[in-house]
C-alpha cells in the first residue's frame, strides 16, 4: 500500500496536471470551434481554421523551452517549487485569454496577444509534466512505478473532459450568437478559481526524497540539460521517438475530430464534443489500469499493444464518423482513446526510468516535450491540409500509422532502466542507460540495469 505522503503527492499531481491540461485543451477546442471566426474573420473558413490551429501549435513550440527552463530549475532547486510556478503561469495565461478582445475590437493586436498568451501556456505545460511525474515516481514503491506515474497522465483525459464538458454546457445552453460573443469566455475565466484550488493542494506536499538525497550529497548537476545531451543521448532520442506517434494519434482523435465533424460532416459541435467526453471518461480508468499492467508485464509490451491497436483502429475511425450517427461516432472515440490509454498509461514511467535522478527532470521533460513539436503541434494542421489536398481521410489515417511506426522505433531502441528509484536495490555494474549515466545521482556510481522488458 502506498504511504499517506505518496497518496498526497499522487493526488496533487493529478489535480495539478488536470488543471494544466484543462487550460491547454480548452484552447484547442476553442481553436476548432470559435477562434477562426473571432480572431481571423477576414479569411475564408478553411484558412481561418488553419490559422487558429497555427496559434494552437505555438503552445507546442513553447513546451520544449518550458522543459529546458523549468527542467533546469527542477534539477537545481527542486521539483515542488517549480510545480507551483508552472501552475500559476498556465492559470494566469488562460484567464487572460478569457478577457481578450476579438479582431473586430482591436484589430491585428487580438491574434498577436492570443499567440503571446498561448506561448505562455506552452511554457507552463512544458515544465509541468516532468515535475508531476517525477514527484509521483520518486515517492513511491518501485513495484508500482507504472501505476503511480500514470496518475499525472490521467490529468490529460480529466482536463480534456473538464474542458469539453464546460464548453459543451455553454454551447448547449446558449444560442450561437451569445456563445460566440461571450459564452466561450466563461470556461477560460473559470481557470482562475481552479488554479487557487490546485495551488492549495500543491503547497501541502513535501519535496521528492530522491532530490533531497542528491542535494545532501552535493551531487546536483550544474548544467543538467548539457549533461543529459552528453550522457543520455540514446535515452533522449528513444523518449522523443516513443512519444511522437502517441501525440499524433491523440490530437487527431480529440482535436482534429472537432473540425472534421463540424466542417466536412456539417454536424452540430455538440456531437463531437460529447463523443470526446465519453472517450475521455473511459480513459480516466484505462490509463491507470494500463500503467498497473505495465508493472506486471513490462512497459514496452503494453505500450506496443496500444501502438498496434491505434494503427488498426484509425482505418475504422473516420468511416464511423462518416456515418453521422452519434452512437457510432462515440464508439469511434471510445476505442481510439482506449488504444491511446494503452500507450499513455506506461509512458510516464517508461520515459522517467531512462534518466538518473540528478538529470531526470531535464531529461524526461526534453524527451517528452520536443516530440510535441513534431507530434501534437502539427497533427491538426497536417490533417486539415491532407483532407484539403486529397479530399478524403485515407491520407490522414496513413499519416497516423507512419507516426506510430516512429513510436515503435523509439520503443525498440530504448536503453535499460535506471535503478535509483524507491525500493530498487543498488545492483552495481553498468548494464543500463547511456554512456556515462549515473544511477543514484552521486558521482562515481552507476546502478543502471536493463529493464524487465528490455
Amino acid at each position: 500500500m502506498a504511504s499517506s505522503q505518496t497518496r498526497r503527492v499522487i493526488v496533487a499531481g493529478l489535480v495539478g496536471t488536470s488543471l494544466e491540461w484543462y487550460d491547454f485543451f480548452l484552447y484547442g477546442s476553442a481553436a476548432a470551434l470559435v477562434f477562426n471566426r473571432l480572431f481571423f474573420p477576414t479569411f475564408e473558413p478553411l484558412t481561418g481554421t488553419l490559422l487558429a490551429f497555427l496559434t494552437y501549435a505555438i503552445g507546442f513550440v513553447a513546451r520544449p523551452l518550458g522543459g529546458i527552463v523549468f527542467g533546469h530549475f527542477g534539477d537545481r532547486a527542486g521539483r515542488k517549487n517549480v510545480l507551483v510556478v508552472t501552475l500559476l503561469l498556465m492559470g494566469v495565461a488562460t484567464f487572460l485569454i478569457g478577457l481578450l478582445p476579438g479582431y473586430a475590437t482591436i484589430g491585428v493586436a487580438a491574434p498577436l496577444l492570443l499567440v503571446t498568451l498561448r506561448f505562455l501556456q506552452g511554457l507552463g505545460l512544458g515544465g509541468e509534466w516532468g515535475g508531476a511525474v517525477l514527484m509521483s515516481i520518486e515517492h513511491g514503491d518501485s513495484r508500482r512505478r507504472g501505476f503511480n506515474a500514470s496518475w499525472p497522465q490521467v490529468g490529460v483525459p480529466a482536463g480534456n473532459l473538464l474542458a469539453a464538458g464546460v464548453l459543451g454546457v455553454m454551447s448547449a445552453a446558449l444560442p450561437e450568437e451569445a456563445f460566440l460573443s461571450w459564452g466561450w469566455r466563461v470556461p477560460f475565466l473559470l481557470s482562475g478559481a481552479l488554479v487557487v484550488v490546485g495551488l492549495w493542494i500543491r503547497l501541502r506536499i513535501v519535496e521528492s526524497p530522491l532530490f533531497a538525497q542528491v542535494e545532501r550529497a552535493g551531487a546536483k548537476a550544474r548544467m543538467p540539460l548539457l549533461e543529459v545531451l552528453r550522457t543520455h543521448p540514446r535515452a533522449l532520442i528513444s523518449a522523443g521517438l516513443a512519444r511522437i506517434g502517441v501525440d499524433v494519434a491523440f490530437y487527431i482523435f480529440v482535436t482534429y475530430v472537432l473540425a472534421y465533424v463540424t466542417g466536412p460532416l456539417a454536424l452540430e459541435r455538440g456531437v463531437a464534443l460529447n463523443a470526446v467526453l465519453i472517450g475521455s471518461a473511459f480513459q480516466l480508468f484505462l490509463i491507470p489500469l494500463f500503467g498497473a499492467l505495465s508493472d506486471r508485464v513490462g512497459r514496452r509490451p503494453v505500450y506496443l499493444a496500444g501502438v498496434i491497436g491505434a494503427a488498426i483502429w484509425v482505418f475504422a475511425f473516420f468511416p464511423l464518423l462518416d456515418t453521422r450517427s452519434f452512437p457510432l461516432i462515440a464508439l469511434a472515440s471510445v476505442v481510439a482513446l482506449a488504444c491511446h490509454a494503452a500507450m499513455y498509461g506506461p509512458q510516464a514511467a517508461f520515459i522517467a526510468e531512462l534518466f538518473s535522478t540528478r538529470l531526470r527532470y531535464s531529461g524526461a521533460s526534453m524527451g517528452y516535450q520536443v516530440a510535441g513539436i513534431f507530434g501534437g503541434a502539427l497533427a491538426p494542421i497536417i490533417a486539415l491540409s491532407l483532407f484539403d489536398r486529397f479530399g478524403g481521410t485515407l491520407a490522414i489515417s496513413l499519416y497516423v500509422v507512419a507516426a506510430l511506426a516512429v513510436t515503435a522505433v523509439g520503443l525498440a531502441i530504448a536503453p535499460g532502466t535506471h535503478t535509483d528509484l524507491p525500493g530498487t536495490p543498488d545492483l552495481g555494474g553498468a548494464q543500463g542507460g547511456d554512456s556515462g549515466a549515473t544511477g543514484d545521482g552521486v558521482p562515481g556510481t552507476r546502478t543502471g540495469t536493463a529493464s524487465r522488458d528490455a
